[in-house]
Formats: structure tokens, sequence, C-alpha cells
């Protein structure tokens, strides 16, 4: 192939010149949609006991039904959104997400909730930021890593400018106070820019060099230290400290291999705080068992290797930033259900996060299916771009 060849190969598979049929990726509509009942169905059996005692045994499967309708809507406004004008508004869309939370921690603004003040009231409705601004920064990484691959690719330096935004992010996040955010940010943050050609070794590097911040973090703050020596040894103070965990244990313990039978959990009436969100993998655990447990994990592990062969196949269509992001989603998905389902199984400290597209939670689930639309949108491009190019090789 001659050089002009190469140029035209290029250029057409640029997603702003590709026009055709939409094409929506099959299985990771279905998977995502299986996760989704199972959502639905595990939201009504932990809510329905306290739920009732306020005369509404179902509002929260509705509420959870009619935000997996909106969030629907969502997705297929974000797949008609060609990822090009993603990267080019990257920027606003970063200063935006840092806006709202700065937005959340001013007092009037930000609503409190449980101590901490990570919502942002909107029409009567509360919408937690940290969940949109998390994607928004990690559009722009994505964005970052394409414009300067060159120097990111070199040395540390061009690794340490966007972990210092990241870390920025991380900071106004653990104002609200957010560990769990934070975290999830800075790792899937991580893992983008090792995608995108960071050096190992400046990675491993930085990796350790932010663990310390986060010990130092934990060390210095009451509260966290006290969730961590919980999390160490949860029996010692089952009654206070440790309750969560212990109750989350006994839950999952008896499960067994098939659980003790859809809605017969005995740990969601009122013994298991938070059953329907934070801990609602305890609850399925006791009423599936160990087979319940398996297939979900199955679906997630599913959507998330199903997000990284959408980024693969954009990638070798010559759609950098399509493919980051779709990689982005895949390194999310897969480290905020991990640090949910561990600290459900208490290997890991207590973190406020839910399991994505389960857990009761507007907010998350609203950002999940957008988010979902933009890997959607990627896996559309990848595919006509592929076949234009395969078409000017011919």
């Amino acid at each position: 192939m001659n050089g002009a060849t190469g140029n035209a190969t290029l250029d057409l598979a640029r997603p702003q010149t590709r026009r055709g049929a939409a094409i929506v990726d099959g299985p990771i509509v279905m998977v995502t949609a299986a996760i989704l009942l199972l959502g639905l169905i595990m939201v009504t059996s932990a809510s329905i006991s306290f739920a009732g005692r306020e005369g509404a045994p179902f509002i929260y499967l509705e509420r959870q039904l009619e935000f997996s309708l909106v969030g629907a809507v969502l997705a297929a406004a974000m797949f008609c959104i060609p990822t090009a004008k993603l990267a080019q508004y990257s920027l606003l869309l970063l200063i935006a997400g840092a806006a709202m939370l700065l937005a959340v921690l001013v007092p009037g603004l930000g609503h409190v909730v449980n101590g901490s003040r990570r919502w942002l009231q909107l029409g009567g409705l509360s919408f937690q930021v940290s969940e949109l601004a998390r994607v928004l920064t990690l559009i722009y990484v994505a964005s970052y890593a394409v414009r300067y691959e060159e120097a990111l690719r070199a040395g540390l330096g061009g690794l340490a400018r966007p972990l210092g935004l990241l870390g920025l992010m991380a900071l106004l996040l653990l104002g609200e106070p957010d560990f769990g955010a934070a975290s999830v940010l800075f790792i899937t943050g991580f893992g983008l820019l090792f995608l995108a050609g960071a050096r190992l070794r400046w990675v491993i590097v930085m990796l350790l060099a932010a663990a310390g911040v986060m010990a130092l973090l934990v060390v210095f703050s009451s509260y966290r230290l006290h969730r961590f020596t919980a999390f160490l040894d949860p029996w010692a103070d089952p009654f206070n400290g440790g309750f969560q965990l212990t109750q989350s244990l006994i839950a999952i313990g008896r499960g067994d291999w098939f659980g003790v039978g859809l809605g017969d959990s005995v740990q969601k009436l009122f013994y298991l705080p938070e059953a329907h969100t934070d801990f609602l993998f305890a609850v399925l655990a006791e009423e599936l068992g160990l087979a319940g447990v398996v297939v979900t994990l199955g679906l997630f592990l599913a959507l998330s290797a199903r997000a990284f062969m959408i980024a693969r196949r954009a990638y070798d269509a010559g759609l950098k930033f399509p493919s980051y992001l779709a990689s982005g989603f895949g390194l999310w998905l897969g480290v905020q259900s991990f640090i949910n389902i561990g600290v459900n199984m208490g290997v890991l400290p207590t973190k406020g996060l839910t399991l994505p597209l389960m857990s009761y939670g507007r907010s998350s689930l609203l950002v999940t299916l957008a988010w979902l639309g933009i890997v959607l949108r990627v896996n559309h491009e990848a595919v006509h771009g592929g076949r234009r190019a395969l078409r000017v090789e011919a």
C-alpha cells in the first residue's frame, strides 16, 4: 500500500466521516439487561420488609425500574453522539465535573446524608455528582492519552500531568468525604494510562506513592482508622464498628450452595444496614447461595470482557480515543464491582460504593447506563471504521 492509500485509510476511519445504519452490540445489551433484571429482583427482595413498614413495599422496585428506563433513554442519547465530539469538548467536560464537585461542598448547595456531603438537589431529586464527575474526568484522561501519546510513553513527565489531575479530583472527592469514589477514580485512571502506553516501572512507582498517601489518609483520619481496625477484626466489636461486616458475613455464610430461597433472607430484616444499596450482594449470597454468586460474577466478568473486546476492535480500526473510552468503562466496572463485593465479603474495608447496575441508587444507575451508551457508540464507530478501511485497502 502506498503512502496516499495509507492516509486515505486513516481519514476514512475517523468517526465523524462515517455514515450508515446503527450497529448495536447484542451481547453487551443482553448481559446488561440480565444484570439489571437480577438487580431489580434483589432490590425488591432486600427492601420489601422495611419499605412495607411505610405502606409501600414495592416503592424501591418502582423507582429502580423508572430510573432503569430513564437510563436506557440516556444510553440511546449517548449512542447518537459521535465520540469525536466527546474528545473535542473533553476539557469543558472536565471543568464541568470539577465544578460539580466544588458545588457540592458549598453549604446550601450540597445535600448532607449520613454525614457526607455528596449530593446536589435538582428539582426535589438528589444527584450524587461523584458518579458523573468520575466519568467526565476519565473522558479527559482518554483524550490526553491520545493527544500526548509520545510524552506519555517517553517517561515520568508525561505520566505525572494526568496523575496530578487525578490527584486533584480525588482531593475534591475526599472533601465530601468519599474515599471509595476517590480510590476507584485513581485506580481506573492509572489502569487507563497504562493501557495507553505509560511505562510499567513509572506506573508502579506512582502507584506505590499513591498507596502511601492513601495509607496516611487512613492513619490521620479517626473515622477511617476506626473503619480499618474494625475491618481487621469485626468480631471484636460486632455491635458497633464491626456491625455491618459481621451481619454481611453472617448473610453470606447462611447462603451455603443454593441459598435459603428468594425472599427468605433473615439478615435483611433490619439486621444488615444498607441491604438494598451497598450490601445488596450479601443478601443475594444469602438467598441464592454460591450458585447465585457465581452467576453474578460471571455476568460482571462478561460485561467487562465485552467492553475490552470492543476497545480492541476500535483500536484495530485506528480509533484510539474511542478505544480508551471503552477500556475505561471495562476497568471502572471491574474495579468498582471488585471493591463492592470485596467489602461485602470482608476482603476490603467498608466503602460506600454501589454494585453497578444492581444496587439501588439512581445516580449510579443513570450514569452507568449512559456510559454503556458511549461503549455501544464506540462499537458502532469501530465496525463502520473497520469496514471502510477494508474497502479502501481492497
